[in-house]
């Protein structure tokens, strides 16, 4: 018998995330596991009318194919799959990684051909399909949460079944507030940093594009970062664990970058020009998740957090960076991991994770989980 949390997730994500509608075409892909979630997805699929397909992507044979491939293969994969986009009208992925480190021997530059030749594919996907990025439980992401199986499911489903209306409508206030800001001060540990959010939308993401979910994006001006970052969550990225990554800024380029390896850090910011830019600024705020795991859907979106990002922007907040990656990196700024102020144009918004002014306040955990 299907978890009766699969089917109401299920119910949540294509009606409020895809919002399905009768003869649309639905792509699902499976990277790992998830195949319970895929089945009652299909089902609901089929029972509102539409067309459910389904693609499932192997770990280890996305490994193989990448140590060998080069650009011309994936030139025939992007115009296979250009069309085939063009059909699609919604598109989750469940994201269900059993080794978190299957693709870390992959040679930067084969990634990084993969990434490139693709992005116009994924570009599309992005701005023209409803799309959704799933994790799924795996005893994998529960042993990076240090938590046992049955715990970390219990965990994921409460954070998944947050009330992603209520929150939607919490994020109004600061979105306005974001909309009409021009400098933006971020002060921690290791952390003083300023940038211009001027003129670039804000964009609430409350569980329409990823679950869980929970944050408001825009993008810094470009060549308005100035200053030095920390940021104190480990940070998994091309199959390589980063810690205690710092950043340092000059006219919005990355002019030092250190971490635990600081060469692969280098390696991968040298992907191409705008590798070194930053292409995404974020505030999350989502109630239940509240540690680090090194799975970026989850860390991304910790209560009291924020996260900035080197390489592409999205076109919805977009200031122009271009890049083959896109790397959120995540600072906490709450008590237990030193505190830290979120400033606009002067005006102190968030101190140690909580929102200060009161229309703000809403966003707080404990009025989200209420």
């Amino acid at each position: 018998m299907i978890d009766p949390r699969l089917q109401t997730l299920a119910k949540n994500i294509l009606a409020h995330s895809v919002k399905l509608q009768p003869k649309e075409n639905l792509m699902i892909d499976i990277r790992g596991t998830g195949e319970a979630l895929a089945k009652e997805l299909i089902k609901q699929a089929y029972e509102i009318g539409a067309y459910p397909f389904v693609r499932y992507l192997h770990q280890g044979l996305q490994r193989q194919l990448a140590l060998g491939t080069d650009e011309a293969r994936v030139e025939f994969q992007r115009k296979w799959e250009e069309q085939m986009w063009k059909d699609i009208q919604a598109y989750i992925v469940i994201n269900g990684p059993t080794n978190d480190a299957e693709l870390s021997d992959v040679p930067p530059e084969k990634s990084g051909i993969i990434r490139t030749v693709l992005r116009p594919n994924n570009d599309y996907i992005v701005d023209n399909t409803k799309w959704l990025l799933l994790n799924y439980p795996t005893s994998a992401m529960a042993q990076n949460a240090n938590m046992s199986t049955e715990a970390f499911e219990n965990f994921y489903f409460d954070v998944c079944s947050v009330d992603y209306g209520k929150m939607e409508k919490a994020f109004q206030p600061l979105k306005e507030w974001m909309e009409k800001t021009d400098q933006v001060r971020l002060v921690g540990p290791g952390t003083d940093l300023t940038f211009s959010i001027k003129g670039i939308p804000s964009i609430i993401c409350a569980g329409e594009l990823n679950i869980p979910d929970g944050e408001i994006f825009t993008a810094p001006v470009r060549d308005s970062v100035n200053g030095t970052i920390t940021f104190n969550a480990p940070s998994q990225y091309q199959g390589t664990r980063f810690e205690n990554v710092r950043l340092t800024f000059e006219n919005g380029k990355i002019i030092d970058a250190t971490s635990n390896n600081t060469k692969r850090l280098n390696e991968i910011l040298d992907t191409d020009e705008g590798g070194r830019y930053i292409g995404e600024f974020a505030i999350a705020v989502n109630p239940y998740i509240l540690h680090p795991m090194s799975d970026i859907l989850f860390d991304e979106k910790i209560a009291g957090s924020f996260h900035f990002t080197p390489g592409q922007a999205y076109t919805v907040a977009d200031n122009g960076n271009r890049s083959a990656i896109h790397w959120d990196m995540v600072s906490i700024q709450r008590p237990d991991y030193g505190g830290g102020e979120i400033y606009f144009d002067g005006v102190l918004i968030r101190k140690d994770g909580l929102f200060v002014p009161e229309s703000l306040q809403p966003l707080n955990p404990e009025n989200l989980k209420g």
